[in-house]
């Protein structure tokens, strides 16, 4: 059967598909449209499963927050190059799950990826579906679901950095300001825990063996592996003490309880 221009287009305006695609698509669908819509989710299947093991390190952040500020949600969807993030389907995409989650509450990324989006289509289906259409890997790559007294949210200049911060017994302080602070070390410090008792053993095991191993590649006796290890521990604890500054500064504008809860 003949395929003709505004059949292409319809199947395009429908799917947000190239112009190319959607004509294959509906030859090899012999004009139906709703059989060439599954041409092209499969098509989507088979770039992502091509795909499967490209690193995404590329993508945008959102963050959603409740009216009352007591719950948080944030989104990461990645892709694996820059000028893929700056798409404008793409970046629809992003802002369609993050009002989804905003309005589903879904408590992980694999309830919030079975969620149906406008169309009745999952998170997970149109991620997939963008997948073909693009030619990229693109995957939710985090998700948090954040609830407290008051939460504060972040959004680094580049959106490719969110933060999250959740604080209890405010006493009705305004704490915006305090959060954002603390928000921005987090951006730019990256701590791996609110303090040194918050580091965990297995973090600290890692970073011994990495110590190890680094010694050993500068050359070092191993009697001086010991001494290095500890250097690299002290680091990693550096990193989570880097909220004290912000802290002190916390405790200043605030009752001090209001950070250590």
């Amino acid at each position: 059967m003949s395929i003709t221009a505004a059949d292409v287009n319809k199947l395009r305006q429908m799917t947000g598909a190239g112009m190319m695609d959607c004509k294959k698509a509906l030859t090899e669908a012999e004009g139906d449209f709703e059989a060439a819509i599954d041409v092209l989710r499969k098509a989507g299947q088979k770039v992502a499963a091509k795909r499967a093991d490209n690193a995404t390190n590329e993508g945008v952040v959102l963050v959603a927050l409740s009216a009352d500020h007591s719950n948080g949600k944030l989104i990461a969807l990645a892709c694996e190059t820059e000028p893929v993030s700056k798409v404008a389907d793409f970046n629809n995409l992003a802002k369609s799950i993050i009002d989804k989650a905003a309005a589903s509450h879904a408590p992980s990324a694999h309830d919030l990826l079975a969620e149906p989006l406008a169309d009745g289509r999952s998170v997970e289906g149109h991620i997939i579906e963008l997948t073909g259409r693009i030619g990229e890997k693109i995957t939710l790559a985090a998700y948090e679901n954040i609830s407290a007294e008051k939460v504060v949210s972040y959004i680094h200049s580049n959106n490719k950095i969110g933060v999250l911060v959740a604080f209890e017994n405010v006493q009705g302080a305004d704490v915006s300001e305090i959060g954002k602070d603390i928000a921005m070390q987090i951006t730019a410090m990256k701590p791996v825990a609110l303090d040194k008792d918050g580091v965990d053993a297995e973090t600290i095991e890692r970073e011994i063996e990495i110590g190890k191993d680094q010694a050993r590649q500068e050359g070092k006796p191993e009697a001086m592996l010991e001494k290095n290890c500890r250097r690299e521990i002290r680091k990693v604890l550096q990193r989570a003490n880097s909220f004290k500054p912000t802290i002190c500064k916390g405790f200043i504008h605030h009752n001090s309880s209001i950070i250590r809860k």
